[in-house]
């Protein structure tokens, strides 16, 4: 039997191929643009799904892959090391709060939750301590697509949820918010406390569950508990790292080092892909033995690919040189004057604005298929999901093009919001 689909032999991301409309085809990247095989150029809003902070084509990003593809594109880590991962192992170490000096070069955020899970429960087998099987998450939570970053995910909200009978059972609980969620999760540590390994958060904001935002206090009550429990606390950072929550990473505005930490993303610049585990020395001590079985048991073919390396190095080396911090304090005014006046169209339920981020949720999901054409035809690439409509441009974007994308998403939200007219 041949299925005929628009995209040809490729099986497209999240999207259900019988019904979907072709792809665009892009041809082209320069700045925060992209241009289409038709002619066509839009304004990126979402920097390629959050990595491109930089914007696209940096030369300097561009320069240092070029040369290092001329020396070394790749060669196996295993028994081998080279000069980019030494020196972005260094650099990260440096730019991370307190003791996290210990990184593990992986090549997707998903693997690096996934190195996140396995570091946390083979540091209570190595410790001799068993039975520790669970992780603790949060409710709107997400953490990647791989089955064990899935079982983190929110089990009744998320994207996986169709997957529950073949996933690890884990602990969830609301973020502490308030008293009531705070006791809650003192509650779910302590009865628990013997058969979890970690607790895992996305520090400030949950990404893919919505956008959803919640306050540094939140994050530093999570850490208290944690440590009042004597569990890791792993911070996924893979979107929040690198300057889109206004510091370079979440977890300083909370004022806490947790025990590991997971980064993807933006770590190249958006170029190519590479993510990094970074662990405290309590934890890497877990694996110091003379026992060659206590090691750390994984190992991707493509860990700490040199060309990505050498991209996640000029992209620091840009952090050090350009304002990129000052860039994303810019956008966030920005984004919030321009997207304030849309909590009085009827229909919009709320808006949120942190960092270089900004959303606006519905109060009822929209038609996307709609909503997704009625942005296009005003020149942006906005990806809307569930019931948001959300900004994530690059750092570099100048005001004339940030104002495209607002008024963009204003007037097509205007338009559509249902209970609108």
């Amino acid at each position: 039997m041949t299925l005929a689909t628009p995209a040809g032999h490729l099986w497209r991301p999240y999207t259900q191929m019988r019904h979907a409309a072709a792809p665009l085809e892009a041809v082209a990247t320069h700045g925060t643009r992209i241009r289409l095989a038709d002619g066509r150029e839009l304004v990126d809003g979402i920097a390629s799904w959050w990595t491109a902070v930089h914007g696209y084509n940096h030369p300097h990003i561009a320069g240092a892959v070029a040369e290092q593809l001329a020396r070394m594109p790749h060669v196996m880590f295993g028994g081998l090391t080279h000069a980019p991962a030494e020196a972005l192992a260094r650099r990260l170490a440096a730019l991370l709060p307190g003791d996290l000096d210990h990184v593990f070069l992986s090549d997707s955020g998903s693997v690096a939750v996934e190195v996140a899970l396995k570091m946390a429960a083979q540091m209570w087998i190595n410790r001799g301590v068993s039975g520790r099987t669970k992780v603790l998450a949060f409710r709107g939570g997400y953490h990647g697509d791989t089955m064990g970053a899935m079982s983190v995910c929110d089990p009744e909200e998320g994207m996986h949820r169709r997957f529950g009978a073949y996933l690890p059972s884990q602990i969830f609980c609301d973020l502490p918010r308030g008293a009531a969620e705070t006791a809650a999760l003192d509650a779910a540590l302590a009865a628990y406390r013997d058969t979890l390994a970690a607790v895992i958060v996305e520090p400030l904001v949950q990404g893919a569950g919505g956008m959803r935002t919640h306050p540094p206090e939140v994050l530093a009550t999570i850490a208290g508990l944690a440590r009042h429990h004597g569990l890791p606390l792993i911070a996924d950072e893979i979107f929040t790292g690198f300057g889109r929550t206004g510091t370079l990473f979440a977890c300083e505005q909370a004022g806490i080092v947790p025990d590991i930490l997971c980064l993807s993303k933006a770590l190249t610049g958006g170029t190519m892909a590479l993510a990094a585990t970074v662990a405290r020395t309590e934890v890497f001590a877990a694996f110091w033995s003379e026992d060659p079985a206590a090691a750390l048991m994984h190992g991707p073919t493509f860990m700490a690919n040199p060309l990505a390396c050498a991209a996640a190095n000029a992209s620091l080396d840009l952090f050090e040189t350009e304002p990129r911090l000052s860039q994303a304090r810019a956008i966030a005014e920005r984004l919030a004057a321009g997207l304030a006046p849309l909590r009085r169209v009827p229909g919009v339920a709320d808006v949120r604005v942190l960092g270089a981020i900004g959303a606006v949720q519905f109060a009822r999901a929209p038609d996307l298929a709609v909503l997704k054409a009625e942005l296009l035809a005003r020149s942006v690439w906005v990806r809307p999901f569930g019931d948001i409509v959300y900004l994530t441009p690059a750092l570099t974007i100048d005001a004339a093009d940030l104002d495209r994308l607002i008024e963009a998403v204003a007037g097509v939200v205007t338009k559509l919001a249902p209970g609108s007219t």
